[in-house]
């Protein structure tokens, strides 16, 4: 299945469920960061499933949270890779990327 596949069905259940009148972008981003911390006890806990199932959660808050402001994610991702791709930076201990200035 496609992302606008995917993105389509994540909208279509999230409406059938009433989300989008009983919920604001803010819960769902709330919500998008409780996941995260989902995400980081998996990772803690090298829970691989745990993990898939965290991240797609996040995903699905996030793909809620841009529907309130007509946000397309396939637009936001590609203008997050265009800022990017070019970038120069090093590593640095502890796996952090620290981009040049």
């Amino acid at each position: 299945m496609s992302w606008s596949d995917l993105n389509r069905d994540v909208v279509k259940w999230a409406k059938e469920r009433g989300i989008f009148y009983e919920s604001t972008a803010q819960a769902q981003l709330l919500k998008a960061v409780s996941e995260m911390g989902e995400l980081c006890d998996a990772e803690i806990k090298r829970d691989a499933v745990g993990r898939m199932d965290a991240v797609g959660d996040v995903l699905v808050c996030l793909i809620i949270y841009c529907k309130f402001y007509e946000m397309d994610t396939e637009f936001c991702l590609s203008q997050a890779y265009d800022e990017i791709k070019n970038r120069k930076g090093r590593m640095v201990p502890g796996g952090a990327f620290v981009k040049e200035e």
